[in-house]
């Protein structure tokens, strides 16, 4: 006879857990980096070198709690949503912050902000029909975003050598823009096509297709 699983090896994780608690603290440094960020109208370069510090450990928080939800098992409804949202509200915070200082102008924050915020609002229109993976270019995004933003925030107008990071800043947030674009616009052909072809939507067609055939008989 054949063993029962126990009902300890079926339940689920906990919400409350390591993975989700780095979550949160995303969540909760996202003001902070802001008011940091924004503290002297962004020219006081000690306050700077504070909302870099805190957007970098926010940045490791984003690339650890994934990858110990993962290995421990601890994948939760929580954690699915809650991650998602941390990351761009981070993403959303030090853009229009930058923005407000006048590093970066506000059509490039408008451009990120709505492609990000879109892509996950489509994520959620299509969970029902599959999930949309993270593709290797949208961990190139993910990284150049990192990158581009970590240059604007530290306060390279203190620093020597200052022209060459502004160079460096603005490659590399020229590049961000174009690869967010670029898999914004994949992202949507994907749910778009996943919509149209995934068990639950051929299901549905097929239904449909039946009833109608039905309807049509003698």
């Amino acid at each position: 006879m054949s063993e029962r699983p126990s009902p300890v090896a079926r339940m689920a994780p906990s919400a409350w857990n390591i993975a989700n608690g780095l979550t949160i603290l995303r969540l909760l440094l996202v003001p902070v980096f802001g008011w940091l960020l924004l503290w002297g109208e962004g020219q006081d370069a000690a306050t700077r070198w504070w909302s870099f510090g805190v957007f970098a450990i926010a940045m490791v928080t984003d690339r650890i709690d994934g990858d110990i939800a993962r290995s421990r098992g601890l994948i939760t409804d929580f954690g699915k949503v809650a991650d998602p949202i941390a990351d761009k509200a981070l993403v959303t915070m030090a853009l229009v912050g930058l923005s407000m200082i006048g590093e970066i102008p506000w059509w490039i924050t408008v451009v990120i902000i709505v492609r990000e915020w879109g892509i996950t609002a489509m994520r959620f229109w299509v969970i029902r029909h599959g999930v949309m993976a993270a593709g290797r270019g949208g961990k190139v995004k993910t990284l150049l975003q990192a990158l581009a933003l970590g240059f604007f925030v530290i306060p390279r107008f203190s620093l020597p050598l200052s022209g060459a990071l502004d160079a460096i800043a603005w490659f590399t947030l020229v590049a961000a823009l174009v690869v967010t674009v670029v898999t914004g616009v994949d992202y949507a052909v994907d749910a778009f096509r996943l919509r149209r072809t995934s068990p639950r939507a051929l299901a549905k067609k097929a239904a449909r297709a039946a009833a109608r055939d039905d309807s049509i008989e003698p």
